[in-house]
């Protein structure tokens, strides 16, 4: 993981793709999100759909 980042931050770097940074941030989260709290959002999850 230390390694994908590492790279991840040289191509933004060198490539000036700043606009990624908030982007994969925000997925992140969202990841982050979803697996610490999966079991509590999905039962509110079934009653929308």
């Amino acid at each position: 993981m230390k390694e994908f980042l590492k790279e991840f931050w040289e191509f933004v770097r060198t490539q000036k793709k700043w606009w990624l940074l908030p982007t994969v941030i925000i997925l992140a989260l969202l990841a982050l999100i979803i697996v610490f709290a999966g079991p509590t959002i999905s039962s509110f999850v079934y009653t929308l759909f």
